[in-house]
């Protein structure tokens, strides 16, 4: 499980002094606590699951990656590699991410074995790759995948 490895590397952290994790890793378990209490109100008292985590986590790194961005055209680049190397720690804790082919063969295996034809089963598809493949690849660009496959 995901928090139990979180507690680990930051305890880790903190005895070895390593400052990027440990505020990395604080952020990252800020986030969680965040996501687990706005979950309580929807009746879910033992906080939320890995694939919640690690779609948190993936969107820590686009924010991340954005901010790079911003940062460079400000000529900071010194806030920019802070961002970079707390991309680099929040994705050692991701799965490994699919490549632009394995997620097509994914999107087309899936469609076949649900059944999907048209854009009425979008939704459907895309629940059940967010529950198979959470934190293994960009949703934004399946999506538009899928929807190509559906109409195409």
């Amino acid at each position: 499980m995901l928090r139990n490895e979180f507690s680990e590397r930051l305890k880790q952290a903190q005895f070895a002094k390593d400052e990027p994790t440990v505020g990395t890793l604080r952020l990252i378990i800020a986030a969680m606590k965040d996501r687990d209490i706005a979950a309580r109100s929807k009746g879910n008292w033992d906080g939320i699951k890995d694939d919640e985590i690690l779609a948190m986590m993936a969107s820590m790194i686009k924010q991340r990656q954005e901010s790079i961005k911003m940062y460079e055209l400000g000529k900071r680049q010194d806030l920019a590699d802070r961002e970079a190397t707390e991309i680099r720690i929040i994705e050692g804790f991701m799965p490994k991410q699919l490549t632009e082919d394995e997620v097509k063969k994914v999107i087309d295996g899936l469609l076949k074995d649900m059944g999907a034809a048209g854009l009425k089963d979008m939704g459907r598809v895309m629940a059940e790759m967010k529950t198979k493949y959470a934190g293994q690849l960009d949703f934004s660009k399946a999506s538009g995948w899928v929807k190509e496959k559906l109409t195409g």
